[in-house]
C-alpha cells in the first residue's frame, strides 16, 4: 500500500523545470575538489584552477580548464560538445582523442548569486569531482 502511494506521488509530481535563461552563460572556474574514496585521504582541493565554461541555450558547451601542477606548471583541458539537463542532472556529451564519452553528474545553480556547482561522477564508481563556478558574462551569452 505504502509503495503504491509513493509511486502515485512520483507519477503526479510536476516535471522538473528547465534552468532559467540566466543559467546559459559563461562561467569562470573558482575551485575544483577531487573526492577519491579508494584511499583514506581527505578530499583534494586542486590548486591553481582557472578557465571558463560556456553553456549555451542551444545545448552546446565549451570548456577551457586549467590547473596548476606544482613545479610542472599549468595543465590545460579543452572540451567541446553538447550538454543536457534533466532536473538536477547534467550530462556532457563530447568526443576527444580517446573517442566518444559522456560525463554524468549533478548541478546546483544559485540564480541570486549566479554561482554554479557541478559534481561529475568519477571512476571507480563513488569517486567524484566537484567544480565551483561563477558567472562572468551577462545572462544569455
Amino acid at each position: 500500500m505504502m509503495r503504491s502511494c509513493f509511486l502515485a506521488i512520483a507519477l503526479l509530481a510536476p516535471p522538473a523545470a528547465d534552468p532559467p535563461a540566466a543559467f546559459y552563460t559563461t562561467y569562470t572556474y573558482t575551485a575544483y575538489t577531487v573526492y577519491d574514496f579508494t584511499t583514506s585521504e581527505m578530499p583534494t582541493q586542486v590548486e591553481g584552477v582557472g578557465g571558463t565554461l560556456a553553456l549555451r541555450a542551444d545545448g552546446t558547451y565549451d570548456k577551457r580548464l586549467s590547473i596548476l601542477l606544482g613545479a610542472n606548471g599549468p595543465r590545460y583541458f579543452t572540451q567541446h560538445g553538447r550538454f543536457t539537463t534533466k532536473g538536477d542532472s547534467i550530462f556532457f556529451d563530447f568526443t576527444d582523442l580517446k573517442g566518444h564519452d559522456v560525463q554524468r553528474g549533478t548541478f546546483r545553480y544559485a540564480p541570486a548569486t549566479r554561482q554554479l556547482s557541478i559534481t561529475i561522477a568519477g571512476y571507480p564508481t563513488g569517486n567524484k569531482g566537484v567544480y565551483e563556478l561563477a558567472a562572468t558574462a551577462p545572462a544569455g551569452n
